[in-house]
Formats: C-alpha cells, sequence, structure tokens
C-alpha cells in the first residue's frame, strides 16, 4: 500500500512525496482563499466549494485552514467563522446547518503515545463525524474519532474527546453532557431572555418546527 492508501483506511502512515504532493495541492487553494478581497462573497463561496470535497452553499470567513479540502464533506448551509482549522487527515462529515464560531478547531490527525514510535515519523487519521444543525461555540477542539450528533450545542471553549448524542447541550474540558434540548428552547434567545415577538412572529411564520 501507498502512504495515501494507508492514510484513507485510518492506518499508520507517513507523510511521503505523495502525500505532500496532495497536501501542496490544497495550499494553493487555501493560499488563494485567505488573501482574497473580504467583500468579494461570491468568489470565496466558490473557492470553498472547489476546496471543499462536497459542499452546497457554504461558506467560511478566512482566514481558514486544513491539511487537503477533499476529505471535508459538508451538507448544506454550513458557515464557519474567523479562524477555523478542520484538520482533514481523514474524513470530516458535517450534517446540513451546521455554524461553527471563530477559532473552532476539527482534528483527524494524531500520532503514536510512546516517543520512540512518535519519532518515526508514522502518524495517522481517524474520522470525526458531526450531525446536523449543530453550533459549536468559540474555541471549541474536536479529536479524532469524534462523533457529534444531530441537533447539539457545544459550549464555548470545549474540548470534545468523547461521541456527544443528539438533542443536547455539552460543555467543559472535557466535553459533558449538561442537559437535553427541549421544546421549552424554541423561543430562548440568551440565558433564560426570550426572542422578541416581532422576531418570533417572523420565525414560526417562516421555519418548520417538525423535526
Amino acid at each position: 500500500m501507498t502512504n495515501a492508501q494507508r492514510r484513507d483506511a485510518q492506518m499508520a502512515y507517513i507523510a511521503d512525496s505523495g502525500v505532500h504532493e496532495e497536501m501542496m495541492a490544497c495550499r494553493r487553494i487555501l493560499q488563494r482563499l485567505n488573501f482574497m478581497d473580504r467583500t468579494d462573497f461570491e468568489g470565496i463561496a466558490a473557492t470553498v466549494k472547489e476546496l471543499f470535497g462536497k459542499s452546497e452553499d457554504a461558506f467560511v470567513n478566512p482566514p481558514f485552514y486544513c491539511d487537503y479540502g477533499k476529505h471535508i464533506e459538508v451538507g448544506k448551509n454550513f458557515f464557519a467563522n474567523y479562524n477555523c482549522t478542520l484538520l482533514d487527515v481523514a474524513r470530516i462529515r458535517i450534517g446540513d446547518n451546521c455554524q461553527m464560531a471563530p477559532n473552532v478547531a476539527v482534528y483527524t490527525a494524531g500520532h503514536p503515545i510512546h516517543p520512540v514510535s512518535r519519532n518515526s515519523a508514522y502518524e495517522y487519521g481517524k474520522e470525526v463525524t458531526i450531525g446536523d444543525n449543530v453550533w459549536l461555540g468559540g474555541n471549541t477542539v474536536v479529536c479524532p474519532g469524534v462523533r457529534i450528533g444531530s441537533n447539539v450545542v457545544i459550549g464555548a471553549g470545549s474540548v470534545v474527546t468523547k461521541d456527544i448524542p443528539d438533542w443536547c447541550i455539552a460543555a467543559g474540558n472535557p466535553c459533558k453532557v449538561i442537559r437535553r434540548i427541549t421544546d421549552e428552547d424554541k423561543r430562548k434567545l440568551f440565558r433564560n431572555k426570550e426572542i422578541d415577538q416581532e422576531a418570533w412572529e417572523d420565525i414560526t411564520a417562516r421555519m418548520d418546527f417538525s423535526f
């Protein structure tokens, strides 16, 4: 097997010249993306589509960083705010309507624990999966191999080391479930403050709460 094949099989691999060629192709696109006119929304969106392996109406606020781009699959209406890092050595699969606040980092890359093994230049990647309707708060870190369910909010500054189930708020280091999200949360805006009546009428007229 080539090292690229080993990498894609989530096995130990070395980032050799073939792997570096793939990374350089990604960095050429990132160079364009990260130095584009920040008001060129259409150009940024088109470059993000070129970069990602799969996307539909995705947008990121540069700067943005990743290793390959083609290993990132996002659903409809993906948004990543400033300084997002998606280390996509392995696949990163993200569902519809997901939002990432500034400085979010999703890591699939890892290294052996023992220093002798680690110094051998072998590394690995383990897939990360994020469901639909997920909001990752600022400075959240998602570690290799983690699965985050659908309809989840991760609090700012969290380090997600283990799977998080559907329909919950989770936070902390390590990140843990705080409580479930229920129908009582529909009108909540910030803590116990509710969405004002004018905005709420607009939301209920336009949005589908059936899921």
